[in-house]
């Protein structure tokens, strides 16, 4: 559960798969092609928490080629570590050895990483990774070309992955990339023998279904569709094989199903569709999974419940489900290397604002991953069946890229998970949320919105807001108001991670709008104020901005060690033992992202035995549906010279995913006290979920419990003792909780 470049674990990077087929491809290496954010097509590059510490944008005044080049600085001291652009391709290519090639300038660079790195993997694993980690690479430097050359297992390639690299200071350019294999180019080299699936680009653009009538029949009828559909999709060996695109079948067969308003010919119509993907064998090797491995039953929504379908339609789909023959990997979907799902072979249909039959596509595509592929589908809290029905008319009636988009968000805010947002960042999101912010910081203490600090202090900001000011209205409506307002749209676990994001930058829309200014309402000492400020354009906006710089671990007070994982390094645990070695009691503040591993590295030092801490469920590929337990792992070790001070463990809502991870980990030293509040409550490594408009998601993929059995998804980690910041204490600048735990160490 290690950081590694470009490797998607927890909360890292999106790898988004290109969907063409056969055809020869002209990539966008260098940057030329750019969409409407001004971003260049197909790059991921730093979000989220990497944009706290570093910046990654396109440069047209400093090129080696072409329009562009694409530069990462660092921009401060945050918990980043750092600054990445990524560029992922499908494997679909012939060869022995692969080259990337390109050039590289710098300024001032200082410590760290630089420069360009490529990876090659496979099926749940990585088959080679290469970088410039060696090349020592300091100061200045003028233009100059680098290469890195790897073998390449053509036969067992499933995805080539590549990009550049900053961390430490200082900044970089890079131009001007290529990919050889076999010393030709790859959009030239030779293709692998292809799935069928891959060679019917019928429908790669549109589906040519401009829109659909709806009635209560008919949502009927596309909710059973939907469920159909994903059933074969993962249950069907002609679909698992690849042998057929299909969504390019659903977008053939929909108007056939759609123009009669007649359900029973509709029906019909399916079993003429389904009898023409060939005969089903009967299974000769059907899964047997021991009832005390199953943690979730399959559920298949409405296709066998009674009186649904017809008699022969149903028969024919209970015939698929019990000869359906286990397997290690499907054409849609695999093992990742934690055995998560991959979700594979998912076209992106890049139009922001689809036609009706793929905006139906995009719904019962996401609908179906959740319904077999989610390890934590009994917790969302609301019948998923009756999601799909609920959420047709919503995306088959958006009239435009922003209300697709919202429609996607808010059905992925339904299953209530802190990973499942839309990490793409299209234009339409933005434009949702407005372009302009809110010049300040606000958190929700005590059920109200309250400053605690400032993206750009100005004097208008000095003499109108006050940090522990209480933002009572915003625009003339109370942010009761738009907090139940924008609580759908608002991807989360539990209602505290919901309160954490609503007031940011990138997640959230209580302080955003497509107006320059906002006039607010506001609450200090009993009394109410009208306060109008101006806003700042959010991609002006340094997320990190107002927070104090703090280092990787340091002695307090009274004798008192402290770590803050966010700005740990790897080495660091050698010169925190030493440092450490008798200090009353040690902090571990889990405030923000971990940029170093720690469960097993600081368990064998807190632990003087092994135990376990975790246990995890997984998803099947001999039952899809099937939610089986997995490992429980251990920490510590038999260690006589473990650090016998008090332990106390800080949490809150920014403590999600590896932070998770790590205090289940950690809070099983002997002396360990977990104090804070409710955690984010997502863990376990994220599946890349892709949709039609150019959207991308995450889902947590799998399923993270307590050795003995408490979910964390949804939950958090368990807490010791409740602790919360308090108005009063924003107002007098208090840490209330690193006050606690202090108080915890010199009372033990």
């Amino acid at each position: 559960m290690k950081r590694t470049i470009g490797l998607t674990f927890f909360c890292l990077f999106i790898n988004i798969i290109s969907g063409k087929s056969q055809q020869k491809n002209t990539y966008n290496f260098s940057f030329e092609k750019t969409n409407a954010a001004h971003k260049p097509e197909g790059w991921t590059l730093s979000f989220g928490s990497q944009n706290a510490g570093y910046t990654t944008q396109l440069d047209s005044s400093v090129v080696n080629d072409g329009k562009y080049s694409l530069s990462i600085f660092k921009t401060n001291n945050d918990t980043t570590t750092y600054g990445v652009a990524e560029y992922t391709i499908p494997a679909y290519y012939k060869g022995t050895k692969i080259k990337l090639t390109g050039f590289l300038k710098t300024e001032n660079i200082a410590k760290g990483d630089v420069g360009f790195w490529i990876r090659i993997d496979g099926n749940r694993k990585r088959l080679q990774f290469g970088d410039m980690h060696l090349s020592g690479i300091q100061g200045t430097n003028d233009w100059k070309e680098y290469s890195i050359e790897l073998p390449y297992d053509s036969v067992n390639a499933k995805q080539i992955v590549f990009g550049a690299v900053l961390s430490g200071e200082g900044k970089i350019w890079v131009d001007n990339i290529h990919i050889y294999l076999d010393n030709q180019p790859i959009e030239s080299a030779s293709l692998k023998d292809l799935f069928p699936a891959k060679k019917d680009t019928s429908f790669s653009v549109i589906s040519g279904i401009s829109s659909i009538d709806l009635n209560t029949d008919k949502i009927k009828l596309l909710t059973n569709l939907g469920m159909i559909w994903g059933f074969l999709k993962y249950y069907h060996p002609a679909i698992t094989q690849g042998k057929y695109n299909w969504d390019a079948e659903l977008f053939r067969h929909l108007p056939q199903i759609l123009k009669t308003e007649n359900n029973k010919i509709a029906y019909k119509t399916i079993e003429q569709w389904i009898d023409s993907l060939g005969v089903v064998p009967v299974c000769n090797n059907c899964a047997v999974i021991p009832a005390d491995k199953i943690k979730l039953k399959p559920d298949y929504g409405y296709l066998f419940i009674p009186n649904n379908l017809p008699a022969s339609l149903l028969k024919k789909l209970e015939f698929i489900k019990n000869n359906y023959t286990p397997v290690t990997e499907q054409y849609y979907v695999g093992y990742a290397q934690a055995r998560n799902p991959s979700f594979t072979n998912e076209i992106p249909y890049s139009n922001s604002y689809p036609d009706a039959g793929i905006r139906l596509l995009a719904l019962y595509r996401y609908w179906n991953i959740i319904q077999y592929f989610y390890p934590s589908r009994y917790l969302i809290g609301e019948d998923w069946n009756k999601v799909l029905t609920k959420f047709i008319p919503k995306f088959i009636n958006a009239k435009n890229s922003k209300e697709y988009t919202a429609a996607c968000l808010e059905v992925i805010a339904n299953i209530h998970d802190t990973h499942a947002g839309i990490w793409s960042y299209p234009p339409a999101l933005d434009s949702l949320k407005g372009a302009y912010m809110a010049p300040f910081q606000a958190k929700f203490i005590e059920d109200k919105l309250v400053v605690t600090g400032y993206y750009k202090y100005t004097p208008e900001l000095k003499d109108s807001i006050h940090i522990g000011d209480i933002i009572e209205k915003i625009d003339g409506v109370s942010v009761d108001s738009l907090v139940k307002k924008y609580l759908p749209l608002t991807p989360a676990s539990n209602y505290e991670t919901q309160l954490r994001d609503l007031p940011t930058v990138s997640q959230g829309f209580l302080l955003r709008s497509n107006n320059r200014k906002a006039q607010l309402i506001i609450k200090r000492e009993n009394q109410e104020f009208l306060v109008t400020v101006s806003k700042i354009h959010s991609n002006n906006i340094n997320p990190s901005s107002g927070f104090e710089e703090l280092s990787g671990y340091k002695i307090l007070a009274g004798g008192i060690g402290y770590i803050f994982p966010g700005m740990l390094k790897d080495d660091d645990i050698t010169s925190i033992k030493k440092a450490f070695a008798n200090t009353k009691g040690l902090i571990i503040d889990l405030r923000s992202y971990p940029s170093s591993f720690m469960p097993f590295t600081y368990g064998a030092w807190l632990k003087n035995k092994p135990s376990p801490f975790i246990r995890f469920t997984q998803v099947s590929l001999d039952l899809p549906g099937c939610i089986n337990y997995g490992a429980t792992l251990s920490n510590g070790e038999n260690n006589a010279n473990a650090y016998k001070g008090k332990v106390v463990i800080i949490v809150n809502a920014s403590t999600q995913s590896s932070g998770e991870y790590t205090a289940m980990a950690l809070s099983t030293a002997p002396n360990a006290t977990v104090i804070g509040s409710t955690t984010a409550g997502a863990d376990g490594n994220v599946s890349t979920v892709i949709l039609p408009g150019g959207i991308s998601s995450w889902i947590s993929g799998l399923g993270v419990y307590y050795p003995d059995g408490t979910e964390t998804q949804r939950k958090g980690v368990k807490i010791d003792i409740l602790v919360k910041p308090t108005i009063k204490g924003i107002r007098e600048r208090k840490d209330e909780l690193l006050d606690k735990a202090m108080q915890i160490i010199e009372n033990s």
